[in-house]
């Protein structure tokens, strides 16, 4: 069976930086298993998988732009440490915020005396990521799966919609 829209792949892959440093890798454990054409995937690397087929292996290079898009310089910034109190914050921590744009996922990258510098951005934006991947498997996506938009295991997903 062939990978298009609507079809439960089931793949192994690595993913390496212009540096080759791993950034994930499946090989050494539980494969990924999604639906093709719902979002779970960036677009480059999506793109790479139609057509493919289970015991297909291939190599891909995915730009910024069909990956987790551009740096933005302008989703940094400082705000008050204040703002933290009464919390043991460190650098990598990961937030919701409210902005103006809706609710937003900001890591901390830096602090300092009195305030805490954020970040909007993606952590892998800006990155070019390059993808070996092994296709497992090929199927049918059921309608209950297509109808909640994820995967199922065996008797069902495991929660109520």
């Amino acid at each position: 069976m062939i990978v298009a829209a609507n079809k439960v792949v089931k793949m192994h892959y690595s993913v390496l930086d212009n540096n080759k440093n791993t950034i994930d890798n499946s090989f050494d454990g539980e494969p990924l298993v999604f639906i093709v054409g719902t979002g779970y995937l960036i677009p480059g690397l999506e793109n790479a998988l139609l057509g493919k087929e289970a015991g297909d292996t291939f190599s891909v290079t995915v730009e910024p732009e069909q990956g987790y898009g551009e740096r933005h310089d302008d989703l940094m910034q400082a705000v008050p440490k204040s703002m933290f109190e009464g919390m043991e914050i460190e650098v990598g921590m990961q937030f919701r915020a409210t902005t103006d744009d809706g609710d937003q996922s900001v890591m901390i990258i830096e602090i300092q005396d009195e305030d805490v510098i954020v970040d909007g951005n993606h952590p892998l934006s800006g990155i070019t990521l390059h993808f070996d991947v092994e296709v497992l498997e090929v199927r049918d996506a059921t309608e209950e799966e297509l109808a909640h938009g994820h995967v199922h295991g065996e008797g069902g997903c495991g929660h109520s919609h």
